[in-house]
């Protein structure tokens, strides 16, 4: 009998022990089931500071159609140094799930930290060609942010006060022309200078207007000038007038001049008439002045001989997902941003709210919000493009740290120009050796 109670009892310890396994394994699972539908929290770095609010405003109502998810938007753009703060975001150790990358040469220097987002509808539906500098084989490594051109942004009430006819602008004699005729009439217009020239920004200058100028060496061929082992520099003549033009004619100092400074504080108060950006400054227009923003300003061509009444279009940026980050976060992400281009809320907010051409299928052109954008699409509809921001294919900061900061020098005076194309060109050499 004792014997038989202990075989009974090792039964009930041996049941009991199954039981509690038994639990503690469903407990297990239950757990993995509420982390896997659990809170994810995505960080996003981006730099378009002229969406901060509207793409933040988006995020929240994602937030509220997805509740397991949060996303922190940290914004750093205009004059901060966004690769400078990505740079230092991976080093540290506190890199962010979604950021921007531009052309080849950023999508080389962050390819391990690339996520391949070939798998969502966004990058199945982005416009012919959009994705030539992401694609790797069969992956895609980053979705458009949106198409831009850019030029000088003028003024329509100014320049009508000043007998002047933008659409008569279309060589560098007639912007010379033009920028005389603003000058002598400065103080009748109530204007400091015709240009607000924001050549502390390297980019405005070593990216933006001497891409204008060297695009077409490379055939506006963003691949090409990737693989180039020179600069050639052929139209940097070109270069210099249009760049001492604007100098001549700015507000000083220009190597204090900022974006913001450019945008907001003498464009949109209307004391300058011309500016050099596109049209990602409406928002910041519009802020400043609404009735400015949506019936007084236009945009014109940089006159560039062989290429007159062109604009210089094309993608400047791209989302990237952190492929280091962890698997839910990386799925989230591609979620948000496939959420941003393909959804109708989405969809609504890129070209109401963000004031973007889009840079995807299926969207409705007659809705693209801001006379700029319309204008820069109007141009590319009839094929009065530079196609291709070769600058993004130049070494890896060579635009901006080497190419930007020798313009800058020029403009000082501390550099001759000579020496401005040649140290440029055997830089981008050296880089490409």
């Amino acid at each position: 009998m004792r014997s038989k109670k202990c075989i009974v009892s090792l039964i009930s310890v041996l049941l009991v022990s199954i039981f509690a396994l038994v639990g503690c394994s469903a407990s297990d699972d239950e757990g993995k089931k509420v982390a896997s539908g659990g809170q994810v929290t995505i960080d996003i770095l981006q730099f378009k500071v002229e969406i901060k609010e509207q793409f933040e405003a988006l995020v929240k109502v994602y937030e509220k159609e997805h509740p397991n998810v949060k996303i922190n938007v940290k914004t750093v753009g205009g004059g901060a140094d966004y690769g400078g703060l990505l740079k230092t975001s991976f080093s540290s150790g506190e890199a962010p799930d979604i950021f921007n990358v531009g052309g080849p040469s950023a999508v080389e220097e962050y390819r391990e930290y690339l996520a391949d987002v070939s798998d969502t509808e966004a990058a199945k539906t982005a416009n012919e060609g959009t994705l030539n500098t992401v694609t790797d084989g069969d992956k895609v490594l980053g979705l458009p942010i949106n198409q831009e051109g850019y030029g000088l942004i003028y003024n329509k009430r100014i320049f009508k006060e000043a007998g002047i006819n933008p659409d008569e602008i279309v060589t560098f004699k007639d912007l010379e022309s033009a920028a005389e005729t603003l000058d002598s009439q400065k103080e009748k217009l109530g204007i400091d200078a015709v240009f607000a020239l924001a050549a502390k920004e390297k980019w405005v200058i070593g990216n933006h207007l001497a891409n204008i100028f060297f695009a077409p060496e490379f055939n506006n061929d963003i691949l090409e000038a990737f693989d180039a082992k020179t600069i050639p520099f052929e139209k940097s003549n070109e270069l210099k007038r249009h760049l001492d033009l604007e100098n001549k004619y700015s507000v000083q100092p220009v190597l204090s001049l900022d974006y913001s400074q450019q945008v907001e504080q003498l464009f949109s108060l209307e004391r300058v008439a011309m500016i050099q950006q596109g049209n990602w400054i409406y928002n910041s227009v519009y802020d400043m002045d609404p009735e400015l923003a949506e019936n007084g300003i236009g945009i014109l061509p940089v006159p560039l001989e062989g290429y007159e009444g062109k604009i210089p279009t094309g993608v400047p940026s791209y989302w990237a997902v952190n492929s280091a980050s962890d698997p839910e976060k990386v799925q989230a992400s591609k979620d948000f941003l496939n959420w941003m281009y393909t959804s109708e809320t989405g969809k609504n907010a890129v070209l109401e709210d963000f004031k973007f051409i889009p840079a995807y299928q299926n969207y409705d052109a007659t809705k693209i919000a801001d006379p700029l954008s319309q204008q820069i699409y109007d141009y590319a509809s009839k094929g009065n493009t530079i196609e291709g921001w070769v600058f993004l294919a130049s070494p890896t900061s060579w635009s901006q740290e080497v190419l930007g900061v020798n313009m800058q020098k020029y403009l000082s005076g501390s550099m001759e120009w000579d020496d401005v194309i040649s140290q440029s060109r055997a830089k981008w050499e050296e880089e490409r050796k």
